[in-house]
């Protein structure tokens, strides 16, 4: 069934066009990644599927569920169940994970008009999913990020993830900066998490997280604002050995 449906996506930030015409479908149950050089916009097709307000859509479409996201406020994108894990997680002192994590579970079921969440039934999860992350007992009630290296903001991020239980996944260089011990980390949560109703999108500069990926995928190449290759795994044992510039120059 087809969740995300992008269609000849042009996106441009003040006065610059960063996308180019970006046609991508995702089914429930797919995973995609989303590779590409420097500046060729992978954070920025992030950024717009989730509904950062400060980028322009100019020309194309976005459809979730069928429904039309382009007048659709971040907000309402979480609660259709789009969750975005950033690049670089800010960092909110004074603000508990376990509180955000509560406050954030039953604004969706707010949004979705469901009944609230109990309190321990929260509690609940958190437990169970910290434990298979291996997190540290107090790391919930720690700020949020505040202090963090990058390997807990990434262990974070996937945390929350499994927490919201969102539709659609966006993982924008997660794997960036993490040891192997964090890696391995990380890819169990994925793994986890990855079933035939949700989808996951991944962004990353390296094939060693597709290495501990369980489920199959499709690599998409995105260069200067554009898809211009797809493959399968086979394609980032070549990237890794190659570089882009095979694939750059077939396409000029």
């Amino acid at each position: 069934m087809l969740l995300l449906n992008i269609e000849n996506l042009h996106v441009s930030i003040d006065g610059k066009k960063i996308l180019k015409g970006i046609n991508l479908k995702i089914n429930r149950g797919e995973t995609h990644i989303i590779m590409g050089p420097n500046a060729s916009g992978k954070s920025t097709l992030a950024a717009i599927i989730s509904g950062r307000e400060e980028y322009n859509i100019d020309k194309g479409s976005i459809y979730f569920s069928n429904k039309n996201l382009k007048y659709s406020s971040p907000e309402e994108r979480a609660y259709l169940g789009i969750f975005l894990s950033f690049q670089n997680p800010i960092e909110i002192p004074g603000l508990s994970i376990i509180n955000f994590i509560k406050t954030s579970i039953n604004s969706i079921q707010k949004g979705r008009k469901l009944k609230k969440i109990s309190s321990k039934d929260i509690l609940l999860k958190i437990k169970k999913i910290s434990s298979f992350l291996n997190l540290d007992k107090n790391f919930i009630y720690r700020f949020l990020n505040d202090g963090f290296s990058g390997g807990e903001k990434k262990k974070n991020e996937i945390f929350q993830m499994m927490m919201l239980n969102p539709t659609l996944s966006i993982l924008d260089e997660v794997d960036s900066g993490l040891d192997i011990d964090a890696l391995r980390l990380i890819s169990k949560g994925i793994n986890s998490f990855k079933n035939d109703k949700n989808s996951i999108i991944i962004i990353t500069h390296y094939k060693r997280l597709l290495d501990y990926l369980t489920s199959d995928f499709v690599i998409h190449i995105l260069h200067n604002g554009k898809i211009i290759h797809s493959g399968d795994k086979k394609l980032a044992g070549k990237l890794e050995k190659n570089g882009y510039d095979w694939i750059i120059k077939k396409k000029i």
